[in-house]
């Protein structure tokens, strides 16, 4: 099998429990490292799919290195090769196949339930699991849906938390993550976490939950990415 590649943002913003997961199928990977400078590779002829991950910039900022993913997520879309978009990943995957991104109202983070926008109706992502999911949020911005794109979760404060285009899925939330990469981002980000807000937990319940959390996370991730691996 070709490799998937991984396009990591931000060092801290690996692919997480994605790897855990590759790895247990045996499915290859090579990781493209932005914030190290390592270029966009423009060919997608070696790969069976492309993943986006998050980062702390915005869609919208003036760096070289977006336009030539938003170039890359359109090629990549015309041929269905299957992509997966984390957070900053899933608004790339918007605003490059139509979509615009724009800051929302105010942020999102910690742990916070995703619901399905359509319960009953199967969408070959999150089918078998329940109505109410659990979910990380690390995100200011948000997504509008690109045209052909259908909703699949929603959230209180956010309302678009993920959308699928063939066969590509992108999550507004992190489905990645690791107790070890909570902790951490707790410690990165302490302007996040103290900027106040109603939608950002607090730090000593964020930390507190962590390791449970995260394991029902995984729970959740072990299906979703499965289904995605499927379609390389």
């Amino acid at each position: 099998m070709k490799p998937v590649r991984i396009f990591r943002h931000i060092a801290c913003e690996g692919p997480g429990y994605l790897a855990t997961v590759l790895d247990q199928q045996s499915v290859p990977y090579e990781i493209i490292a932005i914030d190290a400078g390592e270029s966009v590779p423009p060919q997608i002829d070696d790969v069976s799919g492309l993943v986006f991950m998050g980062g702390s910039m915005s869609v919208n900022d003036p760096l070289p290195w977006i336009e030539q993913e938003l170039a890359l997520i359109r090629q990549a879309s015309n041929r269905d090769l299957p992509m997966l978009g984390f957070c900053l990943g899933s608004q790339l995957i918007a605003r490059a196949l139509g979509g615009s991104v724009s800051k929302g109202n105010g942020m999102e983070l910690g742990w916070a339930p995703v619901k399905k926008c359509q319960p009953g109706q199967p969408d070959g992502w999150f089918d078998g699991l329940e109505t109410v999911l659990p979910a990380f949020h690390w995100h200011g911005e948000t997504f509008s849906l690109p045209d052909g794109a259908t909703l699949l979760l929603s959230s209180d404060c956010y309302a678009h938390q993920a959308f699928a285009i063939g066969n590509t899925l992108a999550l507004q939330f992190h489905l990645e993550m690791t107790a070890d990469m909570v902790r951490e981002w707790v410690g990165l980000y302490q302007e996040d976490v103290h900027s106040g807000g109603h939608c950002v937990q607090a730090e000593e319940h964020i930390l507190a939950e962590a390791d449970k959390r995260s394991r029902e996370l995984q729970d959740v991730a072990d299906q979703v990415f499965s289904n995605w691996i499927h379609r390389l």
